[in-house]
């Protein structure tokens, strides 16, 4: 394998390693893979020609969505740690008050009619994606649980194995009492916890970073 660059080892290190490198700057063993995670019950049914990767403006409006809005920029790398570019990139999640777009969402918060809250992009030549957002809100999952800030993701490229997985938010309060979040080890905990950056020079908006790595199918 070829040495690895700096910008590909600060990627790694947003991640667990089940190895080390060598001496010449190769990966050694594989990267851990990203843990599944539940699809949840608001899985977008509704269909809209509007899934771009800006999600804070809806088609055919002029308004913008409520709250705070930020940028996820990630990358899909596979299990030696090179990037999966083309790979189908889906998300979608809660609006800024803990509202989704769908006919299921028990929730009484209000809809946000300017939020997009469902997008599908692709990866570029480098395994990377990106797209901008809002903050999504905290809501209840039961009368004793609050689901914390998380964004859903499902991934797909052929020859991989298809991920479905959560993301979430560093320095979150309900991160440590989340029953899916804490149903996982600690190791995986990590990995599914995105890295503030930011803000960003050109938009003024924090940034938030997120690895994603794929199985390969045998």
């Amino acid at each position: 394998m070829k040495s690895l660059s700096r910008r590909k080892l600060l990627k790694l290190s947003m991640m667990g390693v089940a190895g080390a490198f060598t001496a010449e700057g190769s990966l050694a063993k594989a990267l851990l893979p990203t843990p599944p995670e539940t699809e949840g019950p608001f899985y977008p049914v509704t269909p809209q020609d509007d899934k771009d990767f800006d999600l804070t403006q809806v088609q055919g409006r002029d308004g913008v969505a409520e709250g705070k809005h930020i940028i996820v920029k990630g990358s899909v790398l596979d299990s030696q740690g090179q990037p999966v570019p083309h790979a189908t990139v889906e998300i979608w999640q809660a609006n800024a008050k803990g509202r989704y777009r769908h006919p299921r969402d028990p929730n009484s918060a209000p809809l946000d009619p300017n939020f997009q809250g469902w997008a599908i992009v692709l990866t570029d030549e480098q395994g990377e994606f990106r797209f901008k957002t809002v903050m999504p809100g905290a809501y209840p999952a039961s009368e004793t649980w609050m689901r914390p800030p998380h964004i859903h993701f499902k991934i797909a490229k052929k020859g991989y194995v298809e991920l479905t997985t959560q993301m979430y938010f560093p320095d979150e309060a309900l991160n440590e009492t989340d029953l899916l979040l804490n149903d996982k080890k600690p190791s995986e905990r990590l990995l599914m916890i995105a890295r503030k950056r930011g803000p960003s020079a050109t938009e003024a908006l924090d940034i938030y970073e997120y690895a994603i790595v794929l199985e390969q199918k045998s």
